[in-house]
């Protein structure tokens, strides 16, 4: 199957990319473009759809159709219209504003009165029966829209979420969808975008397969893991600085059973633990229940070897005393003289993107450029990883970072 493989922040550009095309070819009268969002269990693929529907303020519909059982409730049930149509004086007919979506001409004859018509449902008829309306004797059967798109107006992304693991009337419904944005008789309204999201089908899942006919008529990409992506989303959300500490440390530790979902479960309901060490019974009791006993383990070796206990970045950027700062990092990166490269790699990545996520809501001082600049140019991280935090840091806001880049000793970094 052709695909492309993409971590979060790609994936987001990705979309990005397509909703803008999309919009192009709809102005144009084409179709638009379609993509399927394929990823293990609790990698974060519905969290990143729902992150681009906010940043470009779009409208956003989710239907699980792993949870729904009638096809009415993704398409809309059928309803029975029938024509009917009334005489009105000619000049009368040409001023009504008819719509073509609703109102059909019957008859035009070259008379002073004209027949205009129209389709109307079930509970219509008595009414313009009484109101001097006829039936012509047609009907048809058409779809009212549903009800998760009815009142919707323009702007967009319709979630078709789990949809492989619906049965085949789901998935070739959806395929109409696809193919022209509308079903029968209702239609997506204006800069709307169907974005679908289905688990692999490699064995691993109960999913049902699509053949070529079907996933041609979308592009397809495959979302992965990575640390790095997922450490800078737990920044912005507060997850236990300790724990973010353990996932860079061990990435490896993240499986397709033991996925971020599960994981971000599983610090979340430790971190109201002052001391991992002293609540290890405990910590270990809710770590095999949440992410599996070799999860755990590894945790709690994490915890005996004392790297629970790393400083945080709030720690090292917010001390008043700015020698208390560098002694409390030089202490956790040194051990009896040696650089410890693994965790000054890994506090150089906290450090990194704590500075960007702290400029996203907060003012960017003189004390906090001061103290940056310091951090990095200490002698507690290698070249490569000032490198790391200087690009990191200056891709990240480089409006907010401008002062930083007027030390000439920084601005070397950003140079090769």
């Amino acid at each position: 199957m052709a695909q492309v493989n993409l971590n979060i922040d790609e994936l987001k550009g990705f979309l990005t990319h397509i909703i803008s095309t999309n919009r192009m070819l709809q102005e144009k009268n084409n179709k638009p473009v379609s993509v399927e969002v394929v990823g293990d269990s609790g990698i974060g693929k519905t969290s990143t759809i729902l992150q681009v529907a906010e940043e470009l303020n779009l409208d956003l519909v989710k239907v699980n159709l792993a949870q729904i059982e009638e096809l009415g409730d993704l398409v809309g049930f059928s309803t029975k219209e029938y024509q009917m149509f009334r005489e009105v004086p000619a000049k009368q007919a040409e001023a009504i504003n008819y719509k073509a979506s609703s109102i059909d001409k019957i008859a035009e004859a070259e008379t002073s009165t004209k027949k205009v018509g129209q389709w109307v449902d079930t509970e219509a008829v008595k009414h313009l029966l009484d109101k001097g309306w006829q039936l012509t004797g047609k009907k048809r059967t058409t779809y009212c829209p549903p009800e998760w798109i009815a009142d919707k107006k323009a702007g967009g992304i319709l979630l078709l979420d789990d949809w492989n693991r619906a049965d085949g009337r789901f998935i070739q419904a959806i395929m109409e969808l696809i193919d022209r944005q509308t079903y029968y008789s209702w239609k997506l309204p204006k800069d709307w975008h169907i974005v679908l999201t289905s688990n692999p089908d490699n064995g691993d899942y109960m999913v049902n397969s699509v053949d070529d006919a079907q996933r041609t008529r979308y592009i397809t990409a495959n979302l992965e893991f990575d640390v790095d992506c997922w450490a800078i989303w737990a920044e912005k959300e507060g997850i236990d600085s300790r724990c973010i500490n353990f996932l860079l440390r061990y990435p490896e530790m993240v499986t397709k059973q033991t996925n971020a979902r599960s994981i971000t479960t599983f610090f979340n309901a430790i971190s109201s633990f002052d001391s991992f060490f002293k609540n290890l019974p405990m910590v270990q009791m809710i770590g095999e229940g949440s992410v599996g006993e070799a999860f755990a383990s590894t945790f709690t070796t994490f915890i005996n070897n004392k790297m629970d206990l790393l400083p945080s970045p709030q720690e090292i950027m917010h001390t008043s005393d700015d020698k208390e700062a560098l002694r409390k990092l030089k202490s956790a990166i040194y051990t009896d003289d040696e650089l410890q490269v693994s965790i000054s790699s890994l506090l150089a990545t906290r450090l990194a993107n704590y500075s960007v996520v702290h400029s996203q809501s907060n003012t960017i001082n003189d004390k906090f450029v001061t103290r940056l600049s310091e951090v990095i140019l200490s002698d507690n991280f290698t070249m490569d990883n000032r490198y790391m935090m200087v690009r990191s840091i200056v891709t990240g806001n480089k409006q907010k970072f401008q002062k930083l880049l007027m030390n000439p000793e920084i601005i070397k970094f950003t140079l090769e």
